[in-house]
């Protein structure tokens, strides 16, 4: 999937000619990229208080998995705002 989107991004970046009309690009970016963490987390933390209700004595574990998820997927969402700011900053 990586492999399709590459060049997508790259005709973008070469087509908008200036840095200053990346910046919408890289907004959007972010913003999915926020957006996507956010519902990932939220789901995380359903499936975690259904789980704890359905099985309590497993409380703590299932607390632990859900904060390494949860840290997982907030890193893949600072990294995909620091690539969307890196477009949008890149120097021509």
């Amino acid at each position: 999937m990586l492999n399709t989107l590459l060049p997508i991004v790259n005709d973008a970046v070469q087509a908008a000619g200036s840095t200053s009309d990346m910046i919408p690009f890289a907004a959007i970016g972010a913003g999915l990229a926020l957006i996507g963490g956010g519902i990932g987390i939220g789901n995380i933390g359903a499936a975690g208080n259904e789980a704890i209700a359905r099985q309590p004595e497993a409380a703590s574990e299932i607390r632990g998995n859900g904060l390494i998820l949860s840290a997982l997927i907030e890193g893949a969402t600072l990294f995909a705002v620091v690539v969307a700011l890196l477009i949008a900053l890149k120097e021509q």
